[in-house]
């Protein structure tokens, strides 16, 4: 069970997410309509101010993650939360299209979702860590549909400069939420490398790349599908498009209700290899069933159900597993690559969702997304089991200095990472059972003053 400074920084985490992407998210699906008012606006542009947030968030977020690896996460979040909140105040105060694109540029400049996952993870222990995480993947879900259903409404009231205005006081909120996380200062060990050193290692890593073309994919395939299921929701399930939000949420809480026990079992019979597949045979059932039973609405709610669920599920464990199987000095690094995997796969999937669209059969468009996901489960079915570690919490030495504490306790083999949370005097000790040997585990004993049982 989380304690209640992992529940306090989880809920402060996910709702900087959250904010961010409620934010995002209410722009989409007004923006093609509503933005013909600005001076110069043009189909391409309309769709390029939609999209070039996703590109600088895709260019941005390797500089920022391998910039984590080596300072204090939250400062750079802060940064990248103050580029949203300002990208958001240009793009209200414009009257010309080519301010909003300057505007959603600057605000996708603040690519720090991989530095905020890095920081949930420095927070929480590694048995904890998917429940984190899932938390968060719901924050995310939930505020995808709150913005479907109060984008339109919200617009008009306000107006599209307003929703930016809205956009940008979420910025703002997400800045006041860092202050209920704590300070964190991390000791693990390492040797010297450059950034491209450690932007290679990262690469190098074969499983890594199947985690992050499974981001890529997941974001690919869930961007394409709401850009082609609304109008088979009008059509055959005959729901107008302002209730689509109704749809969605239950959805996504019947999808979580399922999703909650996958990820315990993944994580606490360390058996998330079976269930990451299971998630992806999942996605293509429901992909196929779709492609079957579209005409049908409860055949086709059937399906979207089962992409919810494989979706939540996916959403928990990709960035628990990612951080289970990153080196420790680079694990924002890979966490930034795993995100701009995200934001590449959601930039392709619109596009492939409009072309789909495009096409005269809907049943051809959903065997496309399947088979996809087809290949997707053929490219991932030789990863590998992650690597497990364990979490100690200890209370700080009052006696002795830090920092020389914990490079005491990182010669001990076994210990692989020290984090230390000065505000709450404890430490987690992030350590490899299997490591442990009897000499490791009684000087660990001496160390930490009091008789271990693992």
């Amino acid at each position: 069970m989380m304690n209640s400074l992992e529940q306090r920084s989880t809920f402060a985490l996910s709702s900087i997410f959250a904010l961010r992407m409620l934010g995002l998210f209410m722009i989409i699906p007004v923006f093609s309509v509503a933005g013909q008012q600005y001076v110069g606006a043009t189909p391409a542009l309309l769709g390029l101010a939609v999209g070039i947030y996703g590109l600088t968030q895709a260019l941005l977020q390797i500089p920022f993650s391998l910039l984590a690896d080596r300072f204090n996460r939250k400062p750079l979040i802060i940064l990248g939360l103050a580029l949203f909140a300002l990208g958001g105040a240009i793009a209200a105060l414009s009257d010309s299209i080519y301010g909003v694109i300057i505007g959603r540029a600057i605000a996708g400049g603040g690519a720090v979702s991989a530095v905020v996952m890095a920081l949930l993870s420095d927070v929480t222990r590694e048995e904890q860590r998917s429940k984190a995480m899932a938390f968060m993947g719901m924050s995310i879900g939930l505020s995808f549909v709150i913005a479907f259903s109060l984008g339109p409404w919200l617009t008009s009231q306000v107006g599209i400069s307003g929703l930016f205005w809205v956009t940008t006081l979420m910025g703002v909120l997400a800045m006041l939420m860092l202050l209920l996380v704590p300070k964190v200062h991390r000791h693990y060990k390492v040797s010297s490398q450059s950034y491209l050193a450690q932007l290679q290692q990262v690469l190098a890593m074969a499983d890594l790349n199947r985690l992050h073309v499974s981001i890529f994919m997941l974001h690919l395939l869930l961007t394409a599908m709401f850009i082609f299921v609304p109008s088979q929701l009008i059509r055959y399930a005959e729901i107008p498009l302002e209730q689509h939000g109704w749809v969605y949420l239950p959805l996504l809480f019947i999808s979580l209700f399922f999703a909650f026990p996958s990820i315990i079992l993944a994580e606490k019979y360390r058996k998330m290899r079976g269930i990451f597949l299971a998630a992806i045979v999942a996605i293509i059932v429901g992909l196929v069933v779709m492609a079957l039973g579209y005409s049908h609405k409860y055949v086709l709610l059937l399906g979207l159900g089962l992409f919810f669920i494989a979706f939540n599920v996916m959403e928990a464990l990709l960035p628990s597993w990612l951080s289970k199987s990153a080196p420790i000095q680079s694990k924002s690094t890979a966490m930034g690559v795993n995100s701009s995997s995200q934001f590449l796969g959601a930039f392709v999937g619109g596009s492939l969702g409009g072309i789909l669209l495009g096409m005269p059969s809907i049943g051809f468009g959903w065997a496309v997304l399947a088979t996809l996901a087809v290949l997707w489960f053929l490219l991932t079915l030789t990863i590998k089991q992650p690597h497990y570690l364990s979490s100690l919490v200890v209370t700080l030495p009052e006696a002795k200095k830090v920092d020389e504490w914990a490079s005491i306790l990182l010669a001990i083999r076994g210990i692989e990472e020290v984090v230390v949370l000065p505000e709450k005097q404890v430490a987690y000790l992030k350590l490899d059972k299997q490591q442990l040997d009897e000499s490791s585990r009684h000087q660990l004993s001496q160390l930490l003053e009091q008789e271990l049982v693992f």
